[in-house]
């Protein structure tokens, strides 16, 4: 899909050598669409890319792979296609910034750092894909927080968050259908979908039962007073997308 400004001086010339572009592919498999980037706004956002980028060219693969062309010309566009078919072309992720600092308890994960923090991390690693506006979302950040603050002096464990409506998330190993969505990945590569109540000591006791090696958990609760734990039942608590 190419979006372009309808107004903009080489509006025209894009459209014209796009179309001119689709016709070649015609049988290959590929849709052809052109969007007015200003009337377009929702799109945009979509597909994770900025007005500052237009015009551009995207493409989205049936599993959901995004390959893009910002800032395009018109001598750029039959090239571009060509090395998009040939294999040459860099998969393009809707990513946030990369956060300058990640200090706290649960730490921050954005697309360009899923592989770096989770996925080849080398580490056993919890983490919660969620949406700004879920309520039940909302309701576990602090239990969560609990459960990182009782791993801090296990440096195998790393308890994450992912906004999974501002980020690409990989359609493998994780299936996130609502939120929110909670996957353990161990060291050893074991990706686990977790469906437990959402306690801390229900998140501990996962986490302990997964982890190839157990470690000292630090109880962050008093000795000489017992409190009713945080409870949430995961049935029925889970917004969907």
């Amino acid at each position: 899909m190419m979006f372009v400004n309808f107004t903009g001086e080489s509006a025209e010339s894009l459209k014209s050598k796009f179309r001119k572009v689709a016709t070649s592919y015609k049988g290959q498999g590929l849709s052809f669409l052109v969007g007015d980037a200003e009337g377009g706004k929702g799109a945009l956002e979509y597909f994770g890319v900025e007005e500052s980028q237009v015009p551009l060219v995207i493409i989205q693969t049936p599993d959901s792979k995004k390959y893009l062309k910002a800032n395009v010309v018109v001598e750029e566009i039959e090239s571009w296609m060509k090395d998009f078919k040939d294999g040459k072309v860099a998969v393009f992720k809707k990513s946030q910034p990369i956060p300058a600092e990640n200090n706290e308890p649960v730490k921050v994960v954005v697309a360009e750092t899923l592989d770096d923090i989770v996925l080849k991390s080398g580490k056993n690693v919890l983490i919660e894909f969620y949406a700004p506006w879920c309520g039940h979302c909302q309701k576990i950040a602090p239990i969560l927080d609990e459960v990182a603050l009782a791993f801090k002096n296990d440096p195998s464990v790393i308890i994450a968050k992912l906004d999974a409506t501002a980020n690409d998330i990989p359609s493998e190993p994780f299936d996130v259908k609502g939120f929110p969505t909670i996957y353990f990945r161990s060291v050893s590569g074991t990706v686990v979908a977790y469906e437990g109540n959402r306690t801390k000591e229900d998140f501990i006791s996962f986490i302990e039962k997964n982890k190839p090696t157990t470690s000292h958990v630090e109880d962050t609760t008093s000795s000489s007073k017992t409190e009713e734990p945080k409870k949430i039942d995961a049935s029925d608590t889970k917004d969907e997308l």
